[in-house]
């Protein structure tokens, strides 16, 4: 039986199929090489799903051969190249809100550990990996990167904003205005975040729950989409031993997060 996930979306093939480097020329004798749309329908359904590669459907070759594949094309960095090629699209097509930016992070389970994960505090210190995020005003992400789950978010917040994959206009890749929580109320941070041309706004430890200043609430934003990075069910606990294949998959789904703003 045919699953709604058999093919990707047109227009995400569009942006891929650049990026992917060409199939070697077909045997005389055996299997011809599996197609790279096929390949690449197969390991989005594990991303939306949450599959073993061993489980997935027939329809996508078989799950070592899209295994393979995947682990090649993390290696040749083709998902963050997919993810800046998308966040550039949705930035042509809608224009990134620079304005108002915010940033968070998520802790998810990593049962099988692994490079980038680490004892996670608040679940009696399993281990952990902890996605941190920047968005634009619209909850796009603009930057994806992973820590352990013991660390800090003071520590990763500098190397996230300074992951982000796009450039603002006039010049550097900063938003004007970067909405944090009180897990980032440190002054050296604030100075760090200042002296890259962004004004820090902090909810201060102590102080009560409320919005960014200038008005209404605008961290929601970023709360969404780690919300919707915990639809793609492959995110949702880290079954990948190297925290390269982790990343990988979260920029696919921050590349098909950005996509879908465009339509």
């Amino acid at each position: 039986m045919e699953t709604k996930f058999a093919e990707i979306p047109d227009a995400l093939w569009e942006q891929v199929e650049a990026l992917l480097p060409e199939l070697p020329d077909a045997p005389r004798r055996g299997r011809p090489p599996i197609p790279a749309r096929t390949i690449l329908s197969g390991i989005v359904y594990r991303l939306r799903t949450g599959s073993q590669w061993k489980a997935l459907p027939e329809q996508f070759s078989s799950g070592s051969t899209c295994h393979a594949r995947f682990q090649a094309w993390c290696e040749a960095g083709i998902f963050r190249r997919l993810f800046e090629k998308l966040v550039q699209f949705y930035d042509d097509v809608c224009g990134i809100e620079w304005e108002w930016a915010s940033m968070d992070s998520a802790m998810v389970k990593a049962p099988k550990g692994g490079d980038r994960t680490g004892p996670n505090p608040t679940d009696r210190g399993k281990a952990g990996v902890k996605r941190h995020i920047v968005t634009d005003g619209r909850g796009v992400p603009l930057a994806a990167e992973i820590t352990g789950a013991n660390v800090h978010d003071k520590r990763a917040a500098i190397p996230t904003i300074d992951a982000i994959v796009v450039r603002a206009p006039r010049g550097p890749r900063r938003p004007k205005n970067l909405c944090l929580d009180k897990g980032y109320d440190f002054d050296d941070l604030d100075r760090a975040i200042r002296s890259r041309g962004i004004r820090p706004h902090i909810r201060r430890r102590g102080e009560k729950a409320r919005g960014c200043r200038r008005g209404r609430a605008r961290r929601w934003v970023v709360e969404r989409t780690n919300a919707w990075h915990n639809q793609f069910r492959a995110l949702l606990i880290r079954w990948e031993r190297k925290g390269t294949n982790y990343l990988a998959l979260l920029h696919l789904a921050c590349a098909m997060i950005a996509l879908r703003h465009t339509m």
